[in-house]
Order: structure tokens, then sequence, then C-alpha cells
């Protein structure tokens, strides 16, 4: 019987390192790989001798406690994922997961501001503490270069360029690339690096909390949250609503979708098409509102 602990240990490894999965991503794998391990012991089954039936079973199980469809087709994909590595390791003779199929989960349209509201939002900071400025320069760096919010609130002092305007941003699979923003955002920048500078030894992180620490993810959505309430925004507004609508923004005026995709970090153009069906929409929309036969 194999050794399940090193196993899993080896497979997380092996996706991480040479799969380039992000650690959050990993993460998720090793949860499913786990509740596929249960399984097996419970059913008195050795992973390494498993049929197909068996992990259609599995599967059936899982879709039965109530798993969400976009759920189950990680699912697939951690257990495909998993049976590679074992046979690439001469673990296990048997691919049981070679003939899985499973319909493409429609994917969700994200939420996304327009160019008023997001004029409103960033209008409405002013720049009387040194948290208001922070904000505002978050905010507009976000907007500016469309960041995970994990990759803004991990910027560092020495990962903006300010004389040639661009960010330096390590995203997801530890994969670099570099990002302009504009001359707005550089504003801001200078005027929060000019009220924070007493206490830059603190922290290498550029966007820090009144504590001198880097700022955390859910305390930026949190100021986020109050910034929008106060100017009327009803969405259910994140950082990653901003992402959104810099890409959604920028491609309806005409950029090329893979210089897009090169500043989102995708490593998928059909990642990014996902902004191209908001911009369909919106035509579609605006046909129906003003053709005389819409």
């Amino acid at each position: 019987m194999l050794d399940y602990n090193k196993i899993l240990k080896d497979f997380i490894s092996y996706i991480i390192v040479e799969k380039g999965l992000a650690k959050n991503t990993a993460l998720a794998y090793k949860a499913d790989i786990l509740k596929f391990v249960s399984f097996a012991k419970k059913n008195n089954l050795l992973i390494e001798d498993l049929q197909h039936h068996d992990i259609t079973n599995f599967l059936w199980e899982s879709k039965s406690s109530g798993l969400k469809p976009k759920s189950v087709y990680r699912l697939i994909e951690s257990l495909r994922q998993f049976y590679k590595f074992l046979t690439i390791e001469e673990l296990s003779k048997n691919n049981p997961t070679i003939y899985l199929t499973v319909s493409k989960i429609p994917q969700d349209l994200p939420q996304m501001l327009t160019f008023d509201e997001v004029a409103n939002l960033l209008n409405s900071i002013d720049n009387e503490s040194q948290m208001n400025v922070r904000n505002k320069a978050m905010l507009e760096l976000l907007y500016a270069t469309g960041l995970r919010v994990s990759e803004l609130v991990n910027l560092k002092v020495c990962d903006v360029n300010l004389q040639d305007c661009f960010v330096r941003v390590l995203g997801k699979g530890s994969k670099e690339r570099l990002v302009p923003f504009g001359q707005k955002a550089k504003n801001f920048i200078d005027i929060y690096l000019s009220k924070r500078e007493p206490i830059l030894s603190v922290s290498d992180n550029i966007f820090i909390s009144r504590l001198g620490k880097k700022i955390s993810r859910v305390e930026f959505w949190r100021q986020l949250k109050n910034i929008a309430k106060n100017v009327g925004i009803t969405k259910n507004i994140t950082p990653h609503t901003l992402r959104h609508s810099f890409a959604t923004h920028l491609l309806s005026r005409g950029a090329d979708i893979r210089f897009v995709q090169e500043m989102l970090g995708h490593s998928s153009i059909s990642t990014t098409q996902i902004y191209t069906h908001l911009n369909k929409d919106k035509i579609i929309e605006q046909h129906k509102l003003y053709h005389p036969r819409g």
C-alpha cells in the first residue's frame, strides 16, 4: 500500500514547482485529494488499483452531497492531475481518469463599474488624512493596472517605478510581469509616499497600515466598501470589481486583447475573453434600446 501522506506532499510540490500553480490553487487541489483518499479508505479501495467506475462513484457521491458544478469541475481536474502524477512516478499503472468527461461550466460574467461610477469612486476621496491618501493611491493604481488585490497589497516600494510609470508584479505561479500605469496614478502615489516618508523604514511594502505594517486584503476591501457606500454605489463591489472594470473599459475602447491578457497576467487568452462577452452584451442592449425595430 502506498504512503498517501508522502505522495500527497510530493504531488503538491509537483503542481507548484513543475506545473506552476499558485499556492492557493495547490491547497484547493490538496483538499480535493484528501476527500478522495478518505473515500477510498472508507470503501477499502487502493488508489493505485482504482478503476473508472470507482472514480465516477466518488464524483457522484460528491455531487449528491451538494457540491456545486464548479467545484465538481475542479474536483475532476484535481483527480486528473493527481493520476497524471502517479503515472509519471510509476506509482499506478492504471489511470482511471483518462475517460472522464465534463460539460464546460458556464462562466459567470463579472460585476463591473461604469466609467462614471469609477470616476465618482476615485474623485470622492479627499486628501485630508494619510489613510485617505493611501486609499486613493491604491484605488488609482488598482484601476490603472488591473492588479489582483493580493498583488496590490504585496507590492514593495522597489516594485513601483515612478519614473517610467510601471509596476513589477509577482503573480500567480510566481510569474513576473511589468504593468504600466498613467499620470494620475503616479501623482497620487507621489503624494502618498511624501506623507508616509517618515516611516518608510518600518516596512518594505508600499501600502501600509497606521502601525506601519502591510495593509491586509480584508482591510483594503473594508475601506473600498465604505467609499463605495458613501458615493451611493449599490453594487456588491470588491477590489476584483476594479480589475474587471479595468479590462472591460480597455477592450471597449479598442485595446488589443493580447495586451490586456498580458497586463492581467492571464496564462490563457480564453480567460481574458470573458470581458469581450461583456462588451457583446452591451452592444446587444444598446441595439435593442435604440434600433427602431429592436
